[in-house]
């Protein structure tokens, strides 16, 4: 191998799919399938489709050009509220949209009208998260607004939790979520087909029956990716946690000492790195570093390494424990949480290759 490569294994993501779509489809739940993390890769969003989620969800426009221009054919949803600047492409790309700003709303309905549609909304309600959201006492007077655009259907409402403050989820606050749904459907006079929970952070609730019956929607990307719950990280079962492998070279090994000698100052990220003294270590150097991955949420896959530190082209191990195993020219393997996996994603230096397609 030259350069850190990032192996997709197509089989486990549908594998992982097909299973929470299953235990979600048993409570009347269905599931989009979020792409957003792998950067709207067409490949992965067909193996959630063979999974059985009924749309794609992505976040950012860029992604949605691209796996329509790789021919994914899917419901898109556009998860991020729209920027007003992107109202056309939104009409012109998107089936539903999840909104939270009237005036945005309005440049929606104005583009849909032109274009002869109907653009299909979800409200998005804050149930304490303090991201996007109307606040609930004042949804009613934002969908009767919305209601009167022409250009524009309410198809649904949701809500997001935990992902910047990290309110969790509760059954109280799902409950919340069908009683601002219901006295929506009061107003606008028919049901909401859609009632969007959150994410993969209930599934946990689904799994012990703990969600309001008419919750029929969740957004789930990293239970799908990665086989994770998102409140406390945990392995979902039946599930595969490693359907993405992040492969790197081994470029260097030395004994050196475990403390650096002279006086410290600042990395070269600004920060002030602390060390334990332990005598002499074995240190491998991998050829990636923090312009690829997040360095702080990536483990390696052998139990005997551990990761000291990162500049921006190099990770370096203590492999002691390897009892000089560890040779240059090794490749070496290592899991990745959400936020390293989005950053080898992004990255162009990080090659890309699948398997089980």
């Amino acid at each position: 191998m030259a350069d850190p490569s990032l192996l997709i294994d197509l089989e486990k993501i549908e594998h992982n799919a097909r299973h929470i779509v299953s235990q979600c489809a048993a409570q009347g739940i269905a599931v989009v399938g979020v792409t957003k993390v792998t950067c709207g890769d067409p490949q992965v969003a067909r193996a959630m489709l063979r999974g059985g989620v009924v749309a794609i969800g992505e976040s950012r426009m860029l992604n949605i050009a691209r796996l329509q221009s790789a021919g994914v054919k899917a419901e898109y949803q556009l998860l991020r509220i729209p920027s007003l600047s992107r109202a056309k492409q939104i009409v012109d790309c998107v089936d539903v949209s999840l909104n939270s700003e009237l005036k945005v709303v309005a440049a929606l309905s104005a583009e849909a009208e032109k274009q002869g549609k109907r653009h299909c909304i979800i409200v998005m309600v804050d149930l304490g998260d303090l991201r996007e959201g109307v606040w609930p006492d004042q949804l009613l007077s934002f969908v009767e607004r919305c209601s009167q655009l022409e250009g524009v259907r309410v198809q649904g409402i949701g809500t997001n939790l935990s992902c910047l403050s990290g309110v969790v989820p509760t059954p109280a606050s799902l409950q919340q979520l069908v009683e601002c749904a219901e006295q929506v459907e009061s107003l606008l006079g028919y049901p909401l087909e859609i009632i969007s929970g959150g994410a993969s952070n209930i599934l946990p609730l689904i799994a012990a029956g703990d969600v309001p019956a008419r919750i029929n929607n969740l957004r789930v990307g990293e239970a799908i990716l990665l086989g994770r719950e998102t409140i406390h990280r945990t392995a979902l079962p039946n599930t595969f946690q490693d359907a993405f492998t992040l492969r790197a070279e081994v470029i260097e090994v030395k004994r050196k000492p475990s403390m650096p000698v002279g006086e410290l100052s600042e990395d070269a990220f600004g920060n002030h790195p602390r060390f334990d003294d332990r005598g002499d270590i074995e240190r491998a150097i991998v050829n990636i570093g923090r312009a690829d991955i997040d360095t702080g949420n990536v483990q390696s896959e052998d139990s005997r390494f551990t990761i000291i530190g990162a500049s921006s082209d190099h990770l370096l191990l203590d492999v002691t424990a390897a009892g000089g195993s560890v040779r240059v020219g090794d490749s070496l393997q290592f899991r990745l949480g959400y936020s390293a996996l989005l950053a080898a994603m992004l990255s162009p230096y990080v090659e890309k290759s699948y398997s089980g397609s």
